[in-house]
């Protein structure tokens, strides 16, 4: 899970942080103790987050190679990026369709060390990274965003496993509207949710975050659909991640995945 915090000089590995800890259940090697030590006190208390954060990570690919390959998406926007984990976003996208165009957002400095990698685009499309903070709601006004992004036609913004990191006095359902409110008609929001609906011991895991210096909350289903007020939802709703349009029978569970799932579409 990535998630939004200070812009600082350089990075903090006197504690743990959202990005490294996601890299750490996905198996990846970009983390440093600190976040081994919050990750596996994650794990001691939920064991269900690697299977959950996998499921999270294969909804991305399904999500992304529907909107292009069935809705003629070719832009998009990843908030939240977190640590690059192959294929990433603009992978799938130019598998689908080349000329796509990608825009990764992040604001943390360990993201920012790999932009090479989440720039490499094919020929025919185009990939940028802009450091910015969610919670500022300025991404959309970044130069480099423009510079790739026209925000005149459809484009799809990606939010996945992020807004959870924003506790309600950051009024993260206002900035989602207000970010879906500038874009063209035709856009879609793709967004997921950990929730406490399927297993409440995700709550323990929410503390974890929170003593390592996180914030985070999860969220029910009304309320996570609150974040898709002035969207249509395309089939199957909102879901758990592994049941939003499988390619086949994982094996997870609701539990195993206790994250909410969905695309709406903006009329």
């Amino acid at each position: 899970m990535t998630g939004p915090g200070e812009r600082p000089s350089q990075i903090d590995t006197s504690r743990a942080h959202s990005a490294r800890m996601y890299d750490y259940y996905l198996g990846g090697k970009d983390w440093y103790p600190v976040d081994q030590e919050a990750a596996e006190k994650v794990k001691k208390v939920f064991p269900f987050i690697v299977l959950g954060a996998r499921a999270n990570r294969d909804f991305m690919h399904r999500a992304t190679r529907t909107l292009a390959r069935e809705y003629g998406i070719r832009q998009f926007v990843d908030v939240g990026t977190g640590i690059p984990t192959e294929p990433n976003l603009h992978q799938v996208a130019q598998q689908a369709a080349p000329e796509s165009r990608v825009v990764y957002a992040d604001n943390d400095p360990t993201v920012l060390e790999y932009t090479d990698a989440l720039t490499l685009s094919s020929p025919q499309g185009r990939t940028a990274y802009v450091h910015a903070d969610l919670r500022q709601d300025s991404i959309l006004d970044d130069p480099k965003l423009r510079e790739v992004i026209d925000l005149e036609r459809p484009l799809a913004l990606s939010m996945l496993a992020v807004t959870h990191f924003l506790p309600d006095e950051h009024r993260p359902q206002e900035i989602v509207r207000s970010m879906v409110d500038r874009l063209a008609p035709g856009s879609f929001l793709v967004l997921s949710h950990a929730t406490p609906d399927f297993n409440p011991a995700a709550q323990k895991a929410v503390e974890v975050y929170r003593q390592s210096g996180t914030p985070a909350q999860i969220r029910t289903k009304s309320e996570v659909l609150r974040f898709f007020e002035g969207t249509e939802l395309i089939e199957p709703g909102l879901t758990t991640t592994h049941r939003w349009r499988p390619d086949g029978d994982s094996g997870i569970t609701d539990e195993d995945a206790f994250f909410y799932a969905g695309i709406g579409r903006k009329p």
